[in-house]
């Protein structure tokens, strides 16, 4: 039986160490063609995260693939302080190489317009795993190119539970509210996978013992990764993946429940900024609220480790 041709993907990215280890597993599964990288600021500056995700590309042996800069700041108010959560460097000091090739010189929003004008509409998803400034942008300056991507799966928001960075609001969103104010309600093909769910994607120590056992260089380096997590976290007994589950569900969509919701962003000054509302006058999104949690770890180290 044939395999399925790989669907393109670009990936949108602050890396950032789950950034880091949901660009990997990307780079380990052939279901996808990945055709470029855009890079945004969120947790640390977009000098670092554009400096990490070539370092990714270098260390998989993947340079191949373009990284393009995209927005250092949100939309229309000022960024986010770093907040150093993963360490200075963004990925928790973990060694790896040096970037091999340079980010390119066109811009993240008019590469991934001309991408998508170049090639059937809806053949290509982005992977949105940090702030949806660059996609903002691109609905905004780029509505024709914007309007023939496949669909967006993005890591963002929280419906039930409590928020990350305040009471009832994640970071992505939180970072960029006006951004997810764009996007949620464009009427894009949209997936939303929120703090609901991500939590429920735990690795524990001994999770990452496993991925070492292998013996297998991607493998290792996202075992390295999640240890990294628990350097400053040493009372936990695991750490929730939250951007993996982004390719996770795009690996494997029956592993997860959708629900279909109302959503409103809220794009206020105050520590609600970027909380979602379910409101009969929002737009009609895709929530991922429910997954398989065991199956999607069982997936995400059989794909580490088979290569």
């Amino acid at each position: 039986m044939p395999h399925a041709k790989p669907r393109q993907i670009v990936i949108d990215t602050d890396p950032g160490i789950d950034d880091a280890i949901g660009i990997l597993l990307a780079l380990a599964s052939p279901e996808f063609s990945i055709r470029g990288m855009t890079t945004v600021a969120g947790n640390i500056g977009l000098e670092t995260t554009t400096r990490n995700a070539s370092r990714l590309l270098a260390f998989a042996g993947q340079e191949d693939i373009p990284v393009l800069v995209g927005a250092a700041a949100p939309l229309s108010r000022p960024g986010p302080e770093p907040l150093n959560l993963h360490g200075k460097d963004g990925i928790g000091g973990v060694d790896l190489l040096d970037p091999v090739r340079q980010p390119e010189n066109q811009s993240a929003v008019e590469w991934l317009a001309d991408l998508l004008l170049s090639v059937p509409a809806s053949t290509v998803d982005v992977l949105a795993l940090g702030p949806l400034t660059n996609i903002a942008r691109l609905i905004l300056e780029k509505p024709a190119a914007a309007k023939r991507i496949g669909r967006i799966i993005a890591m963002g928001g929280v419906i039930h539970e409590a928020g990350n960075v305040g009471p009832r609001s994640e970071f992505n969103l939180w970072a960029d509210p006006e951004a997810a104010a764009v996007v949620v309600p464009s009427g894009l093909p949209l997936v939303l996978v929120p703090l609901d769910v991500t939590r429920r994607v735990r690795a524990t120590r001994e999770f990452a013992q496993a991925l070492r056992a292998a013996g297998k260089p991607l493998a290792t380096m996202v075992a390295d990764l999640i240890e990294s997590y628990f350097e400053t976290k040493t009372h936990q007994e695991s750490r929730p993946l939250h951007d993996p589950c982004v390719m996770l569900f795009a690996l494997a969509p029956e592993l997860f429940r959708l629900e279909d919701l109302r959503l409103t962003v809220n794009t206020g000054s105050s520590e609600e900024a970027g909380a979602l509302t379910i409101d009969e006058k929002g737009k009609l999104v895709q929530v991922a609220m429910g997954v398989e949690g065991p199956a999607v770890l069982d997936l995400l180290a059989a794909k580490l480790t088979a290569i």
